[in-house]
C-alpha cells in the first residue's frame, strides 16, 4: 500500500507514536489509509450539512476494511460573495482546494480519498486535485437544495437576485421582498437550480468520478444522502484493491460526455472554465471548438431553472442523469463503454428511463436541437466566449446595439440602477477577466438587476456570469481586456453585433481602426499586487484556457 511509507518498519515507530496518539490501533495501520476530504463550513448552505455526509462515509470506508481519516477543505458561497470585492476570490480559491487537498494527500501517503464537495468551485477544485494526484479517487456531494415556494410557485436563490431589479424598478414592495427573501431558501444543499454547483455534480456523473444520484438527490432526502455516502465510502476500497486511479476515468472520451450531458442539460457556462481544468491536471486539453462541435450535435433535452420554471428536485425525479445520458446516447453522442468508479457507462444507464416526459424530453422531439452552451467567436472574442443560450428568449438571440462602456462591476450597476441604460444598449463590462479582475468575478448582480428590470439589453464581459443568470449575456471573453484584448478597445456608442446562432460576436468597425485602437492602448496597472490575489493574477492564464495557473 501506498501508506504503509508512513507506517511500515522500524524507522517508522515515531510514525506510529503519533497515529496511537489519536487512537488508531495497530489494527488500523494494517488497512488502506482512505482521506475523507470534508468541505464542511458554516458560511455556504450546501456545505452547512456535510458533517453527516463524512460520517456516513467514514462508516462505509470502515466497513469496507479501510482506516478512514477525515480532513478539511475550504469554501467560499459565491451567493453571500456576489457583489462585492469578495467575488474577487471563489474562482481562485478553486486552485487553493486543488493545492491544499495535494499537499495534505501526498504529506501523509494516503491510499485513496473521498472527496466531500458541493458548490461551485469545490467541486472542480477537488476533481483538479483527483486528477493531479493520480491515486483512487471517488466524488460524493452533499446534493441540491430543495426550491422555495412563494405565491404558489417554486422559487430559488435567481428570483432573489432577480427581485432587487424589481424592487429597484418599484414592481414590488419591501414588504413583499422580504417575504421573498425568507421563502427563497429553505434548507441546506447547493442552491435549487441548475446553477455551477449542480451543474458541476451532475458532471460528476457523466465524468464518471460520481455514482449516481450524485447531482439529484436532494439534500434534504437525507436517507439517501447518507446511502450514497456509505455507498462512496465502500466503492473507494474497491478502486483502491483494482488501481483503478482517476486518469483511467477521466479519458478524452469521458470530457466529451460530460460536455454532452452539459449541453443537453444547459448547464452554467462555468464549466466551460472548470472541465478544461480539470482536464489540463489530466494532461488533455479541451479547446473550445471541442464545446461547440458537441453542442452542434447535442440535443437539449431539460429546462432546468434559471432557463426554465424546473428545479433539481425536478430531474431527479425524472431519472436524473442516468435517464439524461440514456436518452442523450440514442442521439450517438454518449461514449457507452467509458468507464465510471462503478462500471462502463452502458451498465450503468442499462435500465435507465425518464420517469417525467416535462422534465426530460426525448431526442426526437427536444426544446431544441442543439445544446444549451454557445461559444461564440469574432473581432471582440478572437480566443472565444460563452453564452447558456438556453436561458436566452429567442427575441434575443440576435441583437445590436450601441455599447455602454464601464471599467467595473460597480460602476455598470450603478449606471443600470441609475436608469442610464435603455432597451437595445449593449453593456459592456471589461477588465474583470482573470487577471483584471482580478479572479473573474460573476456578473450575477447586473444580469439578475437587468431581468429585473425588465430591460431588453446584450451583456458582454471578460469576467464571468453566474449559473443563476440569464438572458443575453456573454462572457469568457478572450482574450481579456488586461491582456490587451479587443474588448478594452471598444469605445462608447461602436455598434456591436451579437448573433447567437451564427455563433458571431463583433463590434462595427474597421481592422485599420482596431490595430489604430491597438497602438494607442496602454495596460493599466494590476488591480492587487499582494497577497493572494497578487500571485494569482501574474499566473493565471485566459478564460479560453480554462483560467489555470501555470
Amino acid at each position: 500500500m501506498r501508506s504503509d511509507i508512513a507506517k511500515i518498519g522500524s524507522t517508522r515507530a515515531a510514525h506510529r507514536s503519533l497515529f496511537y496518539a489519536m487512537g488508531y490501533t495497530p489494527d488500523d495501520l494494517k488497512k488502506p489509509m482512505i482521506g475523507v476530504v470534508n468541505a464542511f463550513n458554516e458560511i455556504i448552505p450546501g456545505h452547512f450539512h456535510l458533517r453527516s455526509i463524512a460520517d456516513a462515509v467514514k462508516i462505509g470506508v470502515a466497513g469496507a476494511g479501510g482506516m478512514p481519516v477525515e480532513f478539511p477543505a475550504i469554501g467560499i458561497c459565491d451567493g453571500i460573495a456576489m457583489g462585492h470585492d469578495g467575488m474577487k476570490y471563489p474562482l481562485a480559491s478553486r486552485e487553493l482546494v486543488a493545492d491544499s487537498i495535494e499537499a495534505v494527500a501526498n504529506g501523509h501517503a494516503f491510499d485513496g480519498l473521498v472527496l466531500i464537495p458541493n458548490c461551485d468551485k469545490i467541486v472542480p477544485g477537488m476533481l483538479m486535485a483527483a486528477a493531479r494526484l493520480n491515486i483512487p479517487c471517488i466524488v460524493v456531494s452533499g446534493g441540491p437544495m430543495m426550491a422555495g415556494r412563494y405565491a404558489g410557485k417554486d422559487i430559488s436563490v435567481s428570483n432573489m437576485f432577480e427581485a432587487a431589479g424589481l424592487f429597484e424598478a418599484g414592481k414590488i414592495s419591501s414588504e413583499e421582498l422580504d417575504t421573498m427573501e425568507k421563502a427563497a431558501c429553505p434548507g441546506c444543499g447547493s442552491c435549487a437550480g441548475l446553477f455551477t454547483a449542480n451543474s458541476m455534480n451532475c458532471l460528476t456523473e457523466a465524468l464518471g468520478m460520481g455514482i449516481p444520484g450524485n447531482g439529484t438527490v436532494p439534500a434534504a432526502n437525507f436517507g439517501a444522502r447518507i446511502m450514497l455516502a456509505k455507498q462512496a465510502g465502500k466503492i473507494i476500497l474497491d478502486l483502491v484493491a483494482k488501481d483503478i486511479k482517476p486518469r483511467d476515468i477521466l479519458t478524452v472520451e469521458a470530457f466529451e460526455n460530460a460536455i454532452a450531458v452539459d449541453m443537453g442539460i444547459g448547464g452554467s457556462t462555468n464549466t466551460v472554465l472548470h472541465l478544461p481544468a480539470i482536464a489540463y491536471e489530466a494532461g488533455i486539453e479541451l479547446p473550445l471548438t471541442l464545446f461547440d462541435k458537441i453542442s452542434a450535435k447535442t440535443p437539449y433535452i431539460t429546462k432546468l431553472s434559471p432557463g426554465g420554471t424546473h428545479h433539481m428536485q425536478d430531474l431527479n425525479e425524472a431519472g436524473g442523469i442516468n435517464a439524461v445520458m440514456n436518452e442523450l446516447a440514442k442521439a450517438g453522442v454518449i461514449h457507452t463503454d467509458a468507464i465510471t468508479v462503478t462500471g462502463t457507462v452502458k451498465e450503468r444507464i442499462a435500465n435507465a428511463k425518464i420517469m417525467r416526459s416535462d422534465v426530460i424530453k426525448s431526442v426526437e422531439a427536444p426544446y431544441r436541437s442543439r445544446g444549451g452552451i454557445a461559444i461564440l467567436t469574432g473581432n471582440i472574442a478572437p480566443f472565444g466566449s460563452v453564452v447558456k443560450e438556453s436561458a436566452v428568449e429567442d427575441n434575443m438571440l440576435v441583437l445590436e446595439g450601441p455599447a455602454k462602456v464601464f471599467d467595473s462591476e460597480e460602476i455598470a450597476i450603478e449606471a443600470i440602477i441609475g436608469g442610464k441604460i435603455k432597451d437595445g444598449d449593449i453593456v459592456v463590462i471589461r477588465y474583470e477577466g482573470p487577471k483584471g479582475g482580478p479572479g473573474m468575478r460573476e456578473m450575477l448582480n447586473p444580469t439578475a438587476v437587468i431581468t429585473g428590470m425588465g430591460l431588453k439589453v446584450g451583456l458582454l464581459t471578460d469576467g464571468r456570469f453566474s449559473g443563476a443568470s440569464r438572458g443575453a449575456c456573454i462572457g469568457h471573453i478572450s482574450p481579456e481586456a488586461m491582456d490587451g484584448g479587443p474588448i478594452g478597445l471598444i469605445q462608447e456608442n461602436d455598434i456591436i453585433s451579437i448573433n447567437i446562432p451564427e455563433r458571431k460576436l463583433n463590434v462595427n468597425i474597421s481592422d485599420e481602426e482596431m490595430a489604430k485602437r491597438k497602438a494607442a492602448w496602454v495596460q493599466p496597472q494590476l488591480r492587487v499586487t499582494t497577497g493572494y490575489l497578487g500571485r494569482y493574477a501574474k499566473l493565471v492564464t485566459s478564460a479560453n484556457t480554462g483560467a489555470v495557473l501555470k
